[in-house]
């Protein structure tokens, strides 16, 4: 499989998970929306394949913004497969984004500093 049905199984896989989120409505407007702007601000930084890279300042932007504890509720195996929760909990991170000690992403537990 190349690079380019790689990055676009990832993105399909990113936008269904925001579809998902849809179906919550109310509460889960905003994070619909972060979720939307994860996908296209860091589905780079996020994807499986590829080096584990510092990520962008537009990145960080939509990252200290979002509800990430409400938009890993929605990431489910079929998103893992194309994105690392890993590199999704390093992005936070580095965007100096708290993340809360115990808290779920996806398979990850986020472990207590």
């Amino acid at each position: 499989m190349g690079a380019s049905s790689i990055r676009y199984l990832a993105s399909a896989a990113l936008i269904l998970a925001g579809f998902l989120v849809s179906k919550h409505q109310v509460s889960a407007q905003d994070c619909q929306s972060d979720l939307h702007n994860l996908v296209i601000q860091c589905k780079q930084f996020v994807l499986k394949s590829g080096p584990k890279l510092p990520p962008s300042q537009g990145c960080c932007a939509v990252v200290k913004k979002a509800d990430i504890p409400c938009v890993c509720k929605y990431i489910t195996k079929e998103v893992e497969q194309f994105i690392s929760v890993d590199k999704v909990v390093y992005v936070a991170q580095s965007c100096g984004k708290e993340l809360p000690h115990g808290m779920k992403c996806g398979s990850v537990t986020i472990p207590l500093a």
